[in-house]
């Protein structure tokens, strides 16, 4: 009876030891799948040249005003003498003509960071090596009001998502480039806008902001925009310079909002003071 029982208890352990090297060998196998993957040598093709702008890199200036809204652009393409769209395609408007003698182009980047990086990008490829945002946003501090110009210095955003797909967990600073940002306020200053100048926040919900802002603005940023801290983090990373004039259209402190008609009148002025500063870069 002893023996049986101790050749039983053999027999267990064998079967005990035979599942745990199965387990091991499974585990290595889950292993060496993951290496492999990792040793495998993607190609993202279609990303080595522009596949949104359809353009060709003389059809590009090497300075660039962007913006996000189509229609602006299409409004502030007619500040150009001899304006030709160059790009259509996926709804990315790109003008470009001639002020004051600089060639320039001004582009469409749409909302957002993920379809901003790309028009960045490509802008980059195909030679623009100037970019200016010209964007609206939202006022944070009580004293500014709609119709101010916010120059940012920087952007803060929230970690994950686009700029991180970049820079992994680097904490990147996304900021503009110093002699843009002071170019930008002296030439806003001397047309007469109210300027601010300072860190402003980029969003990535453009429903969803209100939570944020109150931390935001313990923060002592001043503005909430949804692009430039994208344009900043990508124009250190690709060797492009860049800097942002932001119109304020409303106040989340306040309440407060622009009429329509003195924002068109403002997007106006405020294109012809980046074109200025474009043209004299």
């Amino acid at each position: 009876m002893a023996g049986a029982i101790i050749r039983g208890i053999f027999l267990y352990n064998d079967k005990i030891i035979n599942g745990l090297i199965d387990c091991l060998v499974f585990i290595k196998f889950i292993y060496m799948l993951e290496i492999l993957s990792i040793m495998v040598d993607f190609k993202h093709v279609l990303a080595l040249k522009p596949y949104h702008i359809l353009a060709k890199p003389e059809d590009i200036s090497d300075k660039v005003l962007v913006a996000g809204d189509p229609g602006r652009v299409k409004k502030l393409s007619r500040l150009l003498d001899k304006p030709r769209l160059v790009n259509e395609h996926r709804g990315y408007l790109v003008y470009t003509g001639y002020y004051n003698d600089s060639k320039i182009s001004i582009a469409c980047h749409g909302i957002g960071a993920p379809s901003a990086a790309i028009v960045f990008e490509e802008l980059y490829m195909l030679g623009a090596r100037i970019i200016i945002r010209l964007g609206t946003s939202g006022g944070l501090k009580r004293e500014i009001e709609p119709g101010d110009i916010v120059i940012p210095v920087g952007a803060a955003h929230i970690g994950g998502g686009t700029i991180e797909m970049y820079v992994g967990d680097t904490i990147f600073p996304a900021v503009a480039d110093p002699e843009i940002v002071l170019m930008l306020e002296k030439f806003f200053k001397e047309n007469e806008f109210n300027v601010w100048r300072g860190i402003v926040a980029s969003s990535d919900a453009f429903h969803s902001e209100e939570e944020y802002s109150r931390k935001w603005v313990r923060q002592n940023i001043i503005a909430v925009e949804m692009e430039c801290a994208t344009l900043f983090t990508l124009s250190w990373l690709k060797g492009f310079r860049s800097g942002a004039a932001l119109l304020i259209i409303d106040n989340l402190a306040t309440g407060s909002t622009i009429k329509e008609e003195k924002r068109s009148v403002l997007e106006k002025r405020a294109g012809e003071i980046v074109l200025n500063v474009l043209a004299k870069i």
